[in-house]
């Protein structure tokens, strides 16, 4: 991992933190490389359920790219590896969670997207500022699905900050809360969720992504099948029985 991404699992929950407050948490290339690391870490380790993805610091979750960086190499269109891997950094069946702890900018904005869920400091905003620098966003090509076409067309044109109370409303954030609350509201959503069985989380976050390319009897038909395994594994039959017996179910995700 790079000085600037921190990484480790306790208690079944992965935390990856971007630490680097005095750069805004600007991402440079060791950090993009590091955190692809840390999130490949996360999608093979059967011990780690959920991960949380913060930022140090109250200032910034992340700011984007070192423009600095950037500007030194004079990058031009970005390298498909640069874009196409850091999009499915995130890309696993396991759940994933954006702590969001102050601004997110551009690549920050980017993140929390990506994310499958977000809980937001109740000071932080939420901005496309690509316009700004003459860069792109081709990682917002979701955007619409999430927030609408409106509000996408709205973050890409004027690259102007939204609050966490708008973020929220328009569905790109699911809780607000202080700053001071921030991880244990983060811990508290991922605990929620790893208590829960392994097969059923997973296929109900694919049932979400794949619906938004299927039209309605499609989905349907698609989440028969993705669910038939969930119904067919020894945890589905684990749950019921746990319940019965007036115990914790012993998950295996078989």
């Amino acid at each position: 991992m790079s000085e600037h991404i921190k990484y480790e699992v306790r208690d079944g929950i992965a935390w990856l933190t971007i630490d680097r407050p005095e750069a805004r948490n600007a991402l440079n290339k060791a950090m993009r490389d590091a955190f692809r690391d840390a999130a490949e870490s996360f999608a093979a380790d059967d011990d780690a359920a959920v991960l949380v993805v913060t930022g140090a610091g109250d200032k910034a979750f992340c700011a984007g790219a070192d423009l600095k960086e950037m500007s030194q190499d004079k990058m031009g269109v970005p390298p498909k590896n640069l874009f196409l891997d850091f999009i499915t950094d995130l890309k696993t069946d396991k759940p994933t969670i954006a702590a969001v702890n102050g601004h997110a900018f551009a690549g920050g904005f980017r993140i929390a997207q990506m994310c499958d869920l977000v809980i937001s400091a109740d000071h932080a905003t939420y901005a496309i500022s690509e316009p700004k620098v003459g860069r792109g966003a081709p990682w917002a090509s979701p955007l619409a699905w999430i927030v609408g076409p409106r509000v996408a067309l709205e973050l890409l044109t004027t690259a102007q900050p939204i609050s966490c109370e708008r973020a929220y409303q328009v569905g790109l954030v699911n809780r607000v809360v202080p700053h001071a609350e921030l991880l244990d509201a983060a811990e508290e959503m991922a605990k929620a969720i790893a208590k829960n069985a392994p097969l059923s989380v997973r296929a109900g976050k694919k049932m979400v992504y794949q619906s938004a390319s299927l039209g309605l009897m499609e989905g349907y038909e698609a989440a028969d099948e993705l669910w038939e395994h969930v119904y067919l594994s020894d945890d589905a039959q684990e749950g019921p029985l746990a319940f019965r017996e007036k115990r914790a179910p012993k998950w295996t995700a078989s």
